[in-house]
């Protein structure tokens, strides 16, 4: 069963009517080839050959005709089936995948006569309708050229292929013999690849054979397939002005091997270099103690400062994420650097992302009507590890003269005793049911129910199934929360910030 792994870095050598219909000239450049591609086998090469029916592809009042210059070509490189057979066997015998181009049905019932491996479809023939239905009567991967076709042809013919779950190919193919550099339209790759992003893409060339720059472009733009016209000359035949002779290919192939190199890694990140890490790590800023610092002491940028240069195994300003927790296992002095070797790490990243899943599934429960972008806050007062038991996650909507939040708890949490100095507000319940204590009253609250706090008012809050109310109020000041618990008012690390945006949280569900 063929799939589009055949096409992958398949690199086509196009006979065309090179041959000059010998076919001693034809064995040889095809030998000739051979012993190139020994050189390189980290590629997949083919031979392609054209097949035309002359007997009915030239019309009968024109078959003797010199006046159309491809008339005349093609009656005189024309071959037997017997000896493009012996081409396309030579070809077969030493390794090649074998392509042909069929110009017409009868040489379709040849194609498929003679065992090839892929069929190819002409520029010309891109949108020959009733040659697309023959050929997809084939069991054949098809390659499939583009030249001086329309947006709106490409897409009917790759919508033929599709329907009919064929296993197919697109070249993009400049169809002047041959192509000026300006004319190139690499681009045209691009185009191709982001409008049929499953379609492998391929680079069929007709430029002067000593461009060796076009091949590089193609490559670095994610063409798969790359097709050539090649030739060689004798003291009884010449080349035409696009076909490349065995060391011209050669050099081509050279190109392709170093933009590939240059290109490096597809579709996965790729790994630096030992030499890459060293000269990233020396220019990195080293974190060094702004303070004195106590063991036992969060390390973080309140009482650190970065400069260079950095040491072996000390922390690099990098390393300073709000997910990173380091706890300081000794005393450190000011200005001395800070290395991993001196402190715990506790990546929070995950744990974060755990919250954000658990506030997620009650917000999308809920229906409640979310601002694009959240700025959430994460409470923590007692850390991050008994956020579940005591917390809250707060998305700061606006906050100027008035002041509007939402806050959050999930089932069985709960929320300290604490009092504001500046600001008054009013609680506006919007999902869900909490118990609120102002001062020494207890009131219940279900939604819809609104509750004002006053300033100077100690409260404090839980819920038993998850709550979603509206804070509005005044301005918030960030020094305006007063705790009644005196180890919450000296965990200086009780919050920790993110932002969401609302369409990615609800692409989690």
């Amino acid at each position: 069963m063929y799939n589009n792994e055949i096409f992958d870095n398949l690199f086509i050598f196009e006979m065309a009517n090179n041959h000059m219909g010998d076919v001693e000239h034809g064995l040889r450049i095809i030998n000739e080839l051979y012993k190139i591609c020994k050189d390189f086998p980290q590629f997949k090469f083919a031979f392609k050959f054209q097949y035309r029916d002359l007997d009915s592809f030239i019309h009968p009042n024109y078959k003797e005709s010199t006046e159309f210059k491809y008339i005349k070509r093609f009656k005189e490189t024309n071959l037997t089936p017997e000896q493009r057979k012996i081409l396309k066997e030579e070809a077969q015998r030493l390794g090649f995948l074998t392509i042909c181009t069929a110009f017409d049905e009868k040489s379709v019932d040849l194609v498929e006569e003679h065992g090839y491996d892929i069929i190819k479809i002409a520029s010309c023939s891109f949108t020959d309708w009733p040659l697309l239905e023959r050929i997809v009567k084939t069991n054949l991967p098809i390659i499939a050229s583009t030249a001086g076709a329309s947006l709106e042809d490409i897409d009917r013919v790759v919508l033929f292929f599709e329907n009919r779950k064929k296993v197919f190919a697109l070249m993009h193919c400049v169809g002047e013999y041959p192509t000026r550099k300006e004319n190139l339209q690499l681009n045209q790759i691009d185009l191709l690849k982001n409008r049929y992003p499953n379609i492998p893409i391929g680079y069929s060339t007709h430029e002067s054979p000593d461009n060796f720059d076009s091949i590089k472009i193609a490559i670095a733009k994610g063409a798969k397939i790359f097709e050539k016209h090649v030739a060689i000359s004798s003291e009884k035949y010449g080349i035409n002005a696009y076909s490349a002779t065995p060391e011209q290919i050669r050099k081509w192939l050279e190109s392709a091997t170093d933009a590939f190199s240059m290109c490096g890694l597809l579709g996965q990140r790729y790994i630096p270099t030992e030499k890459e890490k060293l000269d990233l790590k020396g220019l990195q800023r080293g974190v060094f103690a702004k303070r004195d610092i106590k063991k036992g002491e969060r390390i973080d940028i309140s009482n650190t400062f970065f400069a260079i240069p950095n040491f072996e195994g000390q922390l690099v300003a990098n390393d300073m994420s709000k997910y990173h927790e380091y706890i300081a296992l000794k005393d450190i002095k000011p200005g001395e650097a800070i290395l991993h070797s001196d402190v715990s790490f506790r990546e929070l990243r995950g744990r974060v992302f755990e919250i954000v899943k658990k506030v997620g599934d009650i917000l999308v429960k809920s229906g409640v009507p979310l601002p694009n972008k959240l700025e959430m806050e994460i409470s923590h007062h007692y850390g991050i590890d008994r956020f579940e038991e005591i917390g809250s996650v707060i998305i700061n909507c606006i906050n100027r003269e008035y002041c509007k939040k939402l806050i959050i708890l999930l089932p069985n949490q709960k929320h300290p005793v604490h009092y504001h100095q500046k600001k008054e507000e009013a609680f506006h319940i919007l999902f869900g049911e909490m118990e609120i204590t102002l001062n020494d009253e207890r009131k219940f609250c279900r939604k819809g129910d609104v509750v004002i706090v006053e300033r100077g008012v100690k409260h404090s809050f839980k819920t038993d199934i998850g709550v979603i109310f509206e804070e509005i109020s005044t301005t918030h000041y960030p020094d305006d929360s007063f705790y009644e618990d005196e180890t919450i008012v000296l965990n200086k690390n009780r919050k920790t910030p993110i932002i969401v945006w609302t369409d990615w949280l609800l692409r989690l569900y």
